[in-house]
């Protein structure tokens, strides 16, 4: 049983502010838990009423002669404070803090709301908000919210961070007849937030299914871990708003500039299990196939239509979502030639004609359902005279019934001539829509929680054992005893080979003969490079030399990098000369990490060199429990796999290192969380067996 299991079922509870005034919000709160049918004690608290809707109104919680288990706060934030006391004092589990006049408005307001925060946190009580619309369990029953109507008893656990968004969607359920277990108003999250609420509802046996709206997230390392374990045995479906590139900080690594405002949150759902809607419209028609549909198999979908236009429209929307065009089974083919029309199509999409009558329907859907080789199910219908959409949702309802492990979604084109079987459908709890798209995004979001449910458990890759941790936080030390956070070439690139990353040799050199002398210990030829945290762009100011082959031309280009730097930005501190092993061309890949602000270092893997801005063909993972299988993955879903694999007869490279590579970039910015930026580019693969070499290391610490 959950933690809140008695926040949602409380044997009494206190509405603070209830008025009898109606209009206000404290007697909507407590016409709502009348109406509700909560069954527990109420008790309205207002010092300047006797008695309000027929419940004996005390002054104070203080005084009421039982327990109050539960407290409504619908007081001014004034006087939030001294009423929190007061209910802790009296030993109140929970708060729901109606009240707005918190962080939302400002400094002063946030200051209060940690106060209230701290008064909970002294008398050990729990709280919803503050600033938010309250709670209601349609099993309790109980309506602790001030919304105009109360939700159809259902099993969709709603938690929403907006409350305008609550009242949208409840008017919208209320409509379409879909029912919930719950509904969480998060308000200002100040305690409880998302991974809580979500946590509990996969506690309760009423709730299968968690749908969440939110803007932010309080703790990501926890939302991903809660949502992680959540998924596997409930879905959770979350429509997240503020995805627009606007809000992204600026980044100086390209993995930086590539992740985006909106990136890491995608990238923690993918890897949490959370099905993500794009849209109101996605999350509505979400809400409807997961309250009604069973999940498929498989990804294989059949179409049933008495027109053949919108069949191919269903075709391609199933191939444009990802999924497969189901293939029959010969026996069906062959049923279906010998009882439909010779005019009638017998392959995926079935197009019964258009003057196919109930019958023909039953015949075809018990046909095609029946076969193993269809997952799902899209019956469409078109209007004609000769058949009513009645009956056809009636034929669709016999098959339903018949078939209940598998899917089944209805298209009904027109207009005003099909809402009546719209209804039918929807009160048989068949999901109904109006064009075929939403019908196929919805199978695909079933396929797609499918999908997640049947992955395998893997291996943590964070596990390497011949890691220098000391040697990092020496440089580290180093770098920022120098008022310094970018690291030079020479030292980001100690930090790599402390943990165990290929780099390719490197040496910083002071002198034009420190600088030969690196260039004979590491061998012919060498690339020089100037070596300042100030200077991004290099080539730009003539600060490098490639191809260098023999002690005077490394003497020469020592000499030459310097005059440029000091003819072209004669202020900017220099430290000398990086030289460099050069070392044979290879497949160009890069391997980069940036931090979110809320859930941590988020890696990415792509084509490298001058080719990662160009095509922007990147994957990113973030490092919080990332698995082997994630690596997997996120290599595959470049268009470096297909060159790595070894393209149009060039050798395979050595994907194995790739992987380790990525694995052990992954452990370094998560045993130093410090590292803001990390990119490797080029990164240089090599033949399968022969490695890889990192040429250029770029480290921006915090």
């Amino acid at each position: 049983m959950s933690e809140l299991a008695s926040l949602f079922n409380p044997q009494s509870v206190a509405i603070i502010g209830a008025s009898a005034t109606p209009g206000k919000i404290g007697n909507a709160i407590l016409q709502n838990m009348i109406d509700s049918g909560y069954k527990g004690e109420l008790y309205p608290i207002n010092p300047k009423e006797e008695e309000i809707l027929g419940y004996t109104c005390y002054p104070s919680v203080a005084e009421i002669p039982g327990e109050v288990e539960m407290a409504v706060l619908a007081v001014p934030a004034r006087f939030v404070l001294p009423v929190a006391k007061e209910c802790g004092e009296k030993g109140v589990k929970h708060l729901i803090g109606i009240t707005a006049g918190f962080r939302e408005t400002g400094k002063e307001g946030a200051q209060k709301e940690q106060e209230l925060l701290e008064v909970c946190n002294e008398y050990g009580m729990r709280l919803v908000g503050p600033n938010c619309l309250g709670i209601a369990d349609t099993h309790t029953p109980m309506d602790a919210t001030f919304m105009a109507d109360f939700p159809l008893k259902g099993r969709i656990a709603f938690i929403s961070q907006s409350g305008a968004l609550c009242a949208s969607i409840l008017d919208w359920s209320l409509d379409r007849g879909i029912g919930f277990s719950k509904f969480i108003s998060l308000g200002n999250k100040a305690d409880l937030n998302e991974a809580d609420f979500i946590l509990d509802a996969a506690a309760d046996p009423n709730s299968s299914v968690i749908f969440c709206y939110i803007e932010d997230v309080a703790d990501g390392d926890r939302f991903m871990q809660v949502c992680s374990e959540v998924s596997r045995s409930k879905p959770v479906v979350v429509l997240k708003s503020g995805t627009s590139s606007a809000g992204a900080q600026a980044a100086s690594s390209h993995t930086g500039a590539l992740a985006g405002s909106d990136r890491a949150y995608d990238t923690a759902f993918r890897q949490s299990g959370i099905l993500r809607a794009y849209s109101m419209e996605e999350f509505f028609n979400y809400a409807a196939a997961f309250s009604y549909l069973p999940i498929p198999k498989g990804d294989r979908v059949a179409i049933v239509t008495n027109s053949g236009g919108p069949g191919i429209i269903c075709t391609d929307s199933i191939e444009a979502n990802g999924l497969t065009v189901a293939r029959f089974s010969r026996e069906t083919t062959e049923a279906l030639r010998e009882n439909l029309p010779p005019e009638a199509n017998i392959y995926d999409p079935v197009d019964l004609i258009g003057d196919a009558d109930k019958g023909r329907y039953l015949f075809a859907l018990d046909r095609v359902l029946a076969d193993d080789n269809v997952d799902a199910v899209v019956v469409m219908y078109t209007p004609v005279a000769v058949l009513s959409p009645e009956e056809v949702a009636d034929a669709v309802i016999t098959m339903r019934d018949k078939y209940p492990e598998k899917p089944v979604a209805v298209v009904l084109l027109g207009g005003a001539a099909v809402h009546d079987a719209a209804d039918i459908l929807e009160e048989a709890e068949i999901p109904c829509y109006f064009t075929p798209e939403p019908a196929v995004r919805s199978i695909a979001g079933l396929v797609r929680y499918s999908n997640m449910m049947d992955k395998a458990e893997s291996p943590v890759v964070m596990d390497f054992s011949d890691v220098d941790r000391d040697k990092v936080r020496e440089v580290f030390d180093s770098v920022k005893a120098d008022n310094r956070v970018v690291l030079l070439g020479n030292e980001a690139s100690a930090v790599a080979e402390a943990y165990g990353i290929p780099v390719a040799p490197i040496r910083l050199a002071t002198s034009r003969e420190d600088a030969a002398n690196s260039a004979d210990e590491l061998g012919y030829p060498v690339v020089m490079k100037v070596a300042s945290p100030y200077i991004v762009h290099k080539t730009d100011i003539g600060g490098v030399r490639l191809n260098l082959s023999s002690r005077e031309e490394v003497e020469e280009s020592f000499v030459e990098i310097m005059e440029n730097v000091h003819r072209y930005l004669p202020d900017t501190p220099v430290n000398g000369v990086e030289v460099q092993k050069m070392m044979p061309p290879g497949t160009e890949i890069i391997i980069g990490m940036s931090q979110d602000v809320q859930f941590g270092p988020m890696l990415m893997f792509g084509l490298g060199g001058i080719y990662v801005n160009l095509l922007q063909d990147v994957a990113f993972r973030l490092v919080n429990g990332l698995t082997v299988a994630e690596v997997d993955n996120m290599i595959q879903e470049t268009k470096a796999f297909n060159l790595l694999k070894g393209y149009r007869g060039d050798r395979p490279k050595d994907i194995k290192v790739v992987k380790e590579t990525i694995a052990r970039v992954a452990q370094l910015v998560w045993d130093f969380r410090e590292i803001t930026e990390m990119d490797i580019n080029p990164l240089f693969a090599y033949d399968e067996g022969k490695g890889m070499a990192a040429l250029d290391v770029k480290i921006t610490l915090s």
